[in-house]
């Protein structure tokens, strides 16, 4: 029998050869994950996106547990990867080519594609606590660089009004050097998922060498684009490397409103006709559809047009200042009383969004919620870095620079930066104002919309204070709580 992962299958172990070590491993296609300790581990370690025979992975296993009688090892390897089988995460056959027939990817002729799923919470199987639970606290203590952001250039051929990048800094591109080195100390830093954007990262005149490059690395990929350069040699490109989705903004049906928000003429016809180019090549993707002024009133329609095409889209009328704290931008953001039309308009019509709110998944707090709990996972399991080099904390947070991998080493900057290491001492009684807030279960707090926001100086001299709470995001909390209890309120009344 023949063992290997499948090709949407990713494994890490952390803490290698320690008492500590831990095996993860996910499966992007199928949104399931799961940890495991102990003797797991070892187990996972085993496995290869090479075939590998019944005998030869007992062979290695073997050499951990020499106290072990051999048939009830092999016994106890069959169980193991027969459950890991089940769960999508490998497959097993008697020929290669078994393996190869066994190992179905992402289509989107599957009655339900994955990338419908409104949840992309991984799916646990056999576990006694969820994989978020347990990295929760176990990157509280120890942080993993499980994920890098690479902006592969600032420039883009659109010039859209909401914006976090200041236009005038949309000028340089990565150099190859430095992205092909940045790839071999992710490798070393065992890194799962490299994002690639920009600026628009087609426009990168090596961007298909750089997908190519990725082929011969062992990283989940996820690209931001707008999709207007993509061609035919990119799309062979990206059948051939292990994409888990292109993220692309849509944001509207109407082109001329599309185009409003780009400043591009023709931009919707490019980037629409590319999405479809990609669904016909089964290739996943991701529709984003911020909603802004000028397209409060279409969003409906993109998420509509997905949904006949059997692609995963999502709104978000969140938006934050420019990474320079100017807030012209802004301009575009919704009124209070735009906000409020459109939460009552999503709740009013979106039936799985009124499960979730009877479900209690909106609105809900962690009970176990501590003061002492961590604020979020940046700089703790991923950081970003732009085309010159300079690494920060997230997507938009440019002006808090944590380091230059041109003159430090990856790993030195996640390990030793003061400005990282600020962060993580930060924890969410840092924030009282937030610590029992009634209307936290309908917010995220988000530092750097906190910083982006205003000029004052932080605690270590950089211009943004993430500490500042921002207002309007409080106030877009405490008005979508007072809807959302309104119509749970009406909903007892018509039931009554």
């Amino acid at each position: 029998m023949l063992y290997r992962q499948k090709f949407d299958s990713f494994i890490r172990i952390y803490e290698k050869g320690t008492e500590d070590a831990v095996g993860y491993i996910i499966n992007k296609n199928g949104f399931n994950e799961r940890v495991t300790e102990g003797s797991g581990v070892v187990f996972f370690t085993a496995l290869s996106r090479k075939p590998r025979s019944l005998d030869a992975l007992t062979d290695e296993i073997a050499l951990s547990f020499i106290d072990v009688d051999r048939s009830v090892l092999k016994q106890d390897i069959i169980e193991f990867y027969r459950m890991l089988e089940e769960d999508g995460f490998i497959v097993s056959g008697q020929t290669p080519e078994e393996l190869d027939r066994k190992d179905t990817r992402f289509s989107y002729s599957d009655i339900d594609p994955k990338s419908l799923h409104k949840n992309l919470t991984p799916l646990i199987s056999r576990a006694k606590k969820s994989t978020q639970e347990y990295f929760k606290n176990y990157y509280k203590e120890k942080p993993h660089l499980t994920s890098l952001h690479i902006e592969l250039t600032s420039r883009c051929n659109e010039r859209c009004v909401h914006c976090y990048i200041p236009h005038e800094n949309k000028l340089h591109d990565i150099e190859p050097e430095l992205f092909y080195n940045i790839l071999e100390q992710c490798r070393e830093l065992g890194v799962l998922g490299i994002t690639l954007s920009g600026g628009e990262p087609l426009i990168h005149k090596y961007f298909h060498n750089f997908l190519r490059k990725l082929q011969g690395y062992d990283f989940s990929i996820t690209i931001f684009s707008n999709l207007m350069l993509l061609n035919d040699d990119i799309i062979t490109e990206m059948k051939d490397s292990r994409i888990s989705s292109i993220n692309v903004s849509l944001y509207s049906m109407n082109p001329e409103n599309h185009d409003a928000i780009t400043k591009v003429p023709g931009s919707f016809f490019k980037t629409r006709d590319a999405i479809l180019r990609l669904i016909e090549n089964n290739i996943p993707i991701w529709i984003a559809c911020p909603i802004m002024k000028q397209n409060k009133d279409d969003y409906i329609d993109v998420l509509n047009w997905a949904r006949e095409h059997k692609v995963r889209a999502t709104t978000d009328y969140i938006m934050m200042a420019r990474y320079d704290h100017t807030t012209d931008n802004l301009d575009n953001r919704l009124s209070f009383d735009e906000i409020e039309k459109l939460i009552n308009e999503i709740i009013n019509n979106d039936p799985e969004y009124q499960k979730d709110i009877l479900s209690g998944s909106i609105g809900q707090i962690d009970l176990q919620d501590t003061s002492n709990d961590t604020v979020c996972g940046a700089c703790r399991v991923s950081l970003c870095m732009v085309s010159n080099g300079n690494c920060y904390p997230c997507a938009g947070w440019q002006s808090y620079v944590c380091g230059n991998v041109k003159e430090t080493p990856l790993r030195d900057i996640w390990e030793h930066s003061e400005n990282i290491k600020y962060l993580r001492g930060l924890r969410k009684k840092d924030f009282p104002k937030c610590l029992h807030c009634a209307d936290k279960g309908f917010c995220s707090m988000c530092m750097v919309r906190n910083a982006n926001e205003n000029q004052d100086m932080s605690a270590i001299g950089t211009l943004g204070d993430p500490l500042k709470i921002n207002e309007h995001f409080c106030k877009v909390a405490k008005l979508n709580r007072e809807i959302v209890l309104d119509w749970k309120k009406r909903l007892v009344v018509m039931a009554g």
